[in-house]
């Protein structure tokens, strides 16, 4: 993956942060130094300790954190031009498959130091949750406006169903075959979003 250097202005800790990316997937984590990041960011091992002074757990975290964010900005991206919600969806789990099965560097770290990303990645679940959530309740609150919804939903219950089974699917899609456009249409449409959305929005057709 191409990692773009930070904008002039920016966060200052985003060129330790891309320093550190680029170390751990070279590196993994256990042999990331402090001082590699700082010889990878072109700054001094003391600037590096000032952005993070609680060390690498600490920049670790913010990375990982770092790049999770990343993630979900190219994937609403991805689903920008979707037709409706269930498109949304669809292209989610999509999108997700291909990032992560593409994604060298999470692939060499759940390869070989699987129990240290998932404990960093469990601090920033329910942060990624909740921004998931304020990303699909205008979407479904449309849905909604259409008539489009079971009557009586709860629209705020129904979103937060809707993303914790999405990042679920995205991180273990189990027997589900997420390059196949029809599993995925299906899985969305009927197990999903079946409790949700009325007919016609889950025309299978």
């Amino acid at each position: 993956m191409i990692v773009a250097r930070a904008e002039p202005g920016g966060d200052p800790r985003e060129p330790v942060l891309e320093a550190a990316f680029v170390c751990v997937a070279r590196f993994g984590f256990a042999k990331t130094t402090m001082e590699d990041v700082a010889r990878e960011a072109g700054l001094s091992r003391a600037t590096v300790y000032r952005v993070f002074p609680g060390g690498r757990d600490e920049l670790f975290s913010a990375m990982v954190a770092w790049e999770m964010a990343r993630f979900f900005v190219r994937m609403a991206i991805a689903v920008r031009d979707a037709a409706d919600f269930p498109a949304v969806v669809e292209g989610a789990l999509v999108f997700a498959h291909r990032e992560i099965r593409e994604h060298a560097a999470l692939q060499k770290v759940l390869a070989t130091e699987p129990e240290r990303l998932l404990r960093f990645m469990r601090l920033e679940q329910d942060r990624i949750l909740d921004a998931v959530v304020a990303y699909l309740r205008p979407m479904l609150g449309a849905e909604a406006a259409g008539g489009r919804v079971v009557p009586g939903l709860d629209l705020d219950e129904a979103t937060r169903y809707v993303a914790t089974m999405g990042l679920s699917l995205m991180a273990t899609p189990g027997r589900f075959d997420l390059e196949d456009p029809a599993v995925v249409r299906t899985l969305v449409r009927r197990e999903i979003l079946g409790g949700i959305l009325a007919e016609p929005a889950l025309d299978l057709g």
